[in-house]
């Protein structure tokens, strides 16, 4: 097991489906959409992130203000004054002068606290440990390795947020991606870490999940070592551990020497109850792999098929001749958190879900949503029957058949 300081700061690199904090043309200055104002800033909340991000506290007058310089060689003699807290006529100022002096600095921690004070967000950072190149820089496949697993295991926290399974396959993914939208993404170089902020109003349920969700995965991981035994993983389930997070663990393993995870909460938020201020980062090596790997197969194989009343428009139809049973595709409109399934249906049932198609309708179908092939295909259909809708979803369904309209009746005579 590792035990290595975050000696790094972020790399400068984004992740799909992430955006980088805004910075300008000019290095080291904040161009930041909507900048900290000094009237709005919490002086304790400044004071904490500082210290997050290893500035130095060099003293000043006690009860009034503390002096902070930057943590690192090529400081350039940067100094803050910043107000112990907002009782004192020049606090505003003194945050003011703060504010100037972070936008200004160079050090990609200066960047990093601005980020926290603008937008309040948990942190999540990833580390691995990976050969450096030369003069610290890595290479593209290590750089794409990083913001691929990141990004894969804020993924999985959102899924968890949203529900408890072992597999979600297509499930719940269309709303888990919405939920990462506003993450941030702060810069480093080397390609070894990287830092998510994760804003508090949407994302503290991602946050609270992936914490303890990584925490169990270890333990489990643990007594599997330990014991040859799987069943913490099945306990882990219910704390959010799932196969999307032991693919994304594996991800950030594999081709390193072992990772290191660490997550800390906003302290403009504050600490969600029961958890602790601080808690230790968790790590895994390449010794995990094979319990992570058999865990993730695991919960491939027992995730249990769904029983489902799907709404859905028909966006596709399939069948080998002009008569008989045949595929339908449909765009899912309620009863499943999935975007698309595909449904074999018989002779009449194909029949039904054309003629609903062709006046703009969508139809209703009762099934199995299974989770071989990642709950996108609908088994065991039945009582399939046209859906009444307003006039706007059934204008825009027509529209959709206008503009396909020789594929569709091909397929409904047959290939």
């Amino acid at each position: 097991m590792m035990h290595r300081p975050f000696d790094e700061s972020v790399d400068e690199v984004t992740p799909p489906g992430t955006r980088p904090h805004p910075t300008g043309d000019v290095p080291g200055v904040w161009y930041g959409n909507g900048e900290p104002d000094p009237a709005q800033v919490d002086p304790v909340v400044l004071g904490a992130l500082l210290d997050r991000h290893g500035w130095r506290r060099r003293g000043g007058a006690v009860g009034r203000y503390a002096r902070w310089t930057p943590p690192g060689p090529g400081a350039g003699g940067t100094s803050l004054l910043v107000p112990e807290s907002r009782a004192f006529p020049d606090c505003e100022d003194l945050l003011g002068e703060a504010l100037v002096a972070l936008a200004r600095s160079a050090a990609p921690s200066a960047r990093e606290v601005l980020v926290g004070l603008t937008v309040p967000s948990d942190e999540i950072r990833w580390w691995r440990d990976v050969p450096q190149g030369p003069l610290g820089a890595a290479s593209w496949t290590v750089q794409e390795q990083l913001r691929a697993a990141a990004r894969q295991m804020l993924m999985a926290g959102a899924l968890a947020a949203r529900g408890r399974a072992g597999y979600y396959g297509a499930r719940h993914r269309r709303q888990a991606q919405a939920s990462l939208e506003g993450v941030l993404v702060g810069p480093a170089p080397g390609g070894r870490t990287l830092t998510a902020f994760v804003p508090v109003e949407s994302g503290r349920a991602i946050t609270v999940r992936l914490y303890q969700a990584l925490h169990a995965a270890r333990e489990a991981a643990d007594y599997q070592r330990a014991t040859g035994g799987m069943e913490a993983f099945d306990a882990a389930v219910q704390a959010g551990v799932s196969r999307e997070l032991t693919e994304a663990v594996i991800a950030l393993v594999r081709g390193s020497e072992g990772t290191r995870i660490a997550l800390e909460w906003s302290p403009a938020a504050g600490v969600p109850q029961g958890f602790a201020p601080r808690s230790e980062a968790v790590e895994f090596s390449p010794g995990d792999l094979p319990a992570l790997r058999e865990a993730g197969a695991r919960y491939l194989q027992d995730e249990p098929s769904v029983p489902v009343r799907i709404t859905g428009a028909v966006v596709r139809m399939r069948r080998s001749g002009p008569r008989g049973e045949g595929t339908v595709r449909l765009r899912v409109l309620a009863g499943a958190e999935v975007p698309h399934v595909r449904v074999a249906l018989d002779e009449d049932s194909y029949r039904t879900a054309g003629h609903a198609h062709l006046v703009g309708l969508p139809i209703r179908v009762v099934g199995r949503l299974e989770s071989r092939g990642g709950f996108r295909r609908l088994t065991d259909a039945s009582n399939v029957v046209p859906v009444q809708v307003d006039e706007a979803e059934r204008d825009r369904l027509m529209k959709s058949l206008y503009e396909n309209l020789d594929f569709f009746e091909e397929a409904c005579q047959g290939e």
